[in-house]
């Protein structure tokens, strides 16, 4: 398998030529991600984001979770599509997808479980994905794919906004949300820049390192976050550290959604033999939504 070897979009340097003015665009016509960040804004309700990778255990198994995960209330699923060369996923990811592959798993036969989880339900599925399977399959070709299966947005690590130019016109032709990173490194003329260019939301990476690192500067978040809503116009979530339900609730008092992938696939992978996986799983992701719910509900009046 070719490897693309592009940067991170993290985006820690200039914003690249035209980054001071950036090219006002038409609407886009709404989908499931904007319409879920709207209603729980309405509710006073932060965004649980779940981060599965598609294929472990099995094909057949994501199907299972992402349904009872809806459910256990999570907002919105990431489906992972495994692939060799990862950049900057952690080893608890990177042995997901390794099993995933050596389960034949590839994007073609995501796109057709996503296909008859529409079926099923209408949670938002967002693909976190490499370039490289993107350009295998071709601009058009996957954005077609996409769309005629459900999905709703694309996050794509080793592609910065910069460099999506081939990809931004088949993606809002077929109503696919691009979501872009940002990193605590982003300058303040590459994070207006990518922030303006990121769709369905920004997606703030909470530390410099990889995938179930331990997020140790939650003040530090909170205020990278505010710089960042200054200048986007789309929801801001936070992944990368979030790995139980206490670090969900401090991170939601800042951003409008949280990301929690590392911690759900550690426990996948822990309890991938046991009749009771999804089962197991659900419960932790019930608890990572009820510590974000009670962290936005006021605190208990004292006793005179």
């Amino acid at each position: 398998m070719k490897r693309q070897m592009g940067r991170l979009s993290y985006g820690t340097g200039h914003a690249g030529k035209g980054a001071s003015a950036v090219a006002s665009q038409s609407p886009l016509a709404p989908n499931r991600l904007d319409a879920t960040f709207e209603r729980l804004k309405a509710n006073g309700e932060k965004a649980l984001i779940v981060y599965l990778m598609a294929g472990d255990p099995s094909l057949e198994d994501t199907k299972r979770l992402v349904l009872a995960l809806e459910e256990a209330g999570a907002d919105i699923i990431e489906l992972g599509v495994p692939f060799s060369d990862p950049i900057a996923d952690g080893p608890v990811i990177q042995r997901a997808a390794q099993r995933a592959l050596a389960n034949g798993v590839s994007l073609r036969s995501i796109l057709a479980t996503v296909k008859l989880l529409r079926l099923r339900t209408k949670i938002p599925l967002v693909l976190m994905l490499y370039y490289n399977s993107i350009c295998a399959m071709g601009y058009e070709s996957f954005c077609q794919a996409a769309k005629d299966a459900g999905v709703d947005g694309v996050i794509v690590p080793d592609m910065p906004p910069d460099e999506a130019g081939p990809l931004k016109g088949p993606a809002k032709a077929a109503g696919l949300r691009l979501i872009f990173l940002l990193a605590p490194t982003s300058t303040a003329g590459r994070r207006t820049f990518v922030a303006r260019q990121s769709h369905g939301f920004v997606y703030y990476v909470s530390l410099t390192g990889i995938t179930g690192s331990k997020l140790t500067d939650i003040a530090d978040v909170g205020e990278n976050v505010k710089k960042i809503r200054r200048v986007a116009d789309a929801p801001i979530a936070v992944g990368f550290g979030v790995a139980t339900p206490e670090d969900a609730a401090r991170v939601s008092r800042y951003a409008d959604g949280v990301i929690v992938g590392s911690a759900v696939v550690r426990r996948i992978e822990a309890c991938r033999q046991d009749p009771r996986m999804v089962e197991e799983v659900a419960d932790f992701v019930r608890s990572l939504k009820t510590a974000l719910i009670q962290k936005q509900q006021p605190a208990p009046e004292q006793p005179a």
